[in-house]
C-alpha cells in the first residue's frame, strides 16, 4: 500500500510531466508556424521545397511521445499495478 505521501508524490510527478507537455505543445505550434512564414516570405515560386516538414514531422514525434507519457504511460507500464495482478492471481 502507498502512503500518502507516495501517492502525493507521484501526483506531482504526474502533473509536472503534463504541465511539461502543454508547454511544449504551445512552443510546437509557435516555432512551427514560424518556419513556415519564413518558408512562405523565402520560397522562389510554386515548385520550392517544403522543408519545414522535417522540423514539424520531427518535433511531432517527440511531442507524441511525450503526450503518451505524460497522459497515458502511468497507466499501461505500472510496475504496482503488475505486481498487485500476480499476487492476486496466487502464484
Amino acid at each position: 500500500m502507498l502512503t500518502e505521501q507516495q501517492k502525493d508524490d507521484e501526483l506531482w510527478q504526474i502533473a509536472k510531466a503534463r504541465a511539461s507537455f502543454r508547454w511544449n505543445l504551445i512552443s510546437y505550434f509557435f516555432v512551427n508556424a514560424f518556419l513556415v512564414a519564413i518558408w512562405l516570405l523565402s520560397s522562389r515560386g510554386p515548385g520550392s521545397h517544403f522543408w519545414p516538414v522535417w522540423p514539424i514531422l520531427g518535433w511531432g514525434l517527440g511531442l507524441s511521445l511525450q503526450y503518451f507519457h505524460a497522459f497515458h504511460g502511468n497507466q499501461l507500464i505500472n510496475t504496482r499495478k503488475e505486481y498487485e495482478k500476480i499476487k492476486n492471481a496466487n502464484y
